[in-house]
């Protein structure tokens, strides 16, 4: 499991710490031309503990993200006994596994980096309306996840078709950043705006400048939030 007993001092001390470096990432968002009020804000609290996510949510988070079904489960689990009334929202920031979604139904409320039909059947067959968000590959790097932007219209309405609600699309930025980070932000932008679509998750915590300026509504950040992973 990944919680551990820890002290009430703990988390007090906790979240003061995510409470400070929070307030730096709305700094570093207005900078960058967003709305606070219109960015949302991704805990990813991938390899770190249950007091993380509790401090993030004390913090003033509702969106926590995770990477690994196990981790999601297993954290979701113990934050309903720790704090049962809880607003958090989970995300689902992993490859979709279909036969880890028995697990994750009841649990994730966005399942982001959907790249595939066959998983959207998989989810809609299990979670009928799940709300999802299509991956977009603006890396083109072999091994990542993503659609590639010429093929996603299809994709999308196909997802449609299935009863899911594709609230938006995603991307991981190429890894050099800079104006590849930028072009490949855009990109996903001008496409959302082309498909009607409300949600461009992109940025994380080291290219959320890049990904703010170009419409970014929602940001991925783990680091930023809580320092280096364990």
């Amino acid at each position: 499991m990944p919680e551990k007993r820890f002290s009430e001092a703990h988390l007090e001390q906790y979240t003061l710490a995510v409470s400070h470096r929070l307030e730096k990432i709305k700094e570093r968002i207005v900078r960058s031309g967003g709305d606070v009020d219109l960015v949302t804000i991704v805990a990813v609290t991938k390899t770190f503990g249950l007091d993380a996510v509790i401090a993030a949510h004390r913090a003033g988070i509702v969106d926590i993200g995770e990477n690994y079904a196990d981790e999601l489960v297993e954290k979701a689990t113990a934050l309903n006994l720790a704090v049962p009334d809880h607003r958090v929202r989970w995300h689902f920031l992993g490859g979709i596994q279909r036969n880890k979604i028995n697990r994750l139904s009841g649990l994730v409320g966005l399942y982001e980096g959907l790249d595939r039909y066959e998983e959207g059947e998989a989810i809609a067959r299990r979670v009928p309306g799940a709300s999802v968000l299509v991956e977009v590959d603006t890396a083109r790097i072999s091994g990542r996840g993503g659609v590639v932007v010429e093929a996603v219209p299809e994709l999308v309405r196909r997802l449609e078709g299935l009863g899911l609600l594709v609230e938006g699309l995603m991307t991981v930025a190429p890894p050099c950043g800079g104006e590849s980070a930028v072009a490949a932000f855009r990109s996903v932008t001008t496409l959302r705006a082309e498909l009607g679509l409300g949600v461009a998750s992109m940025g994380m915590s080291e290219d959320l400048e890049f990904a703010v300026a170009e419409g970014s509504t929602m940001i991925r950040v783990g680091r930023a939030l809580f320092g280096p992973r364990p």
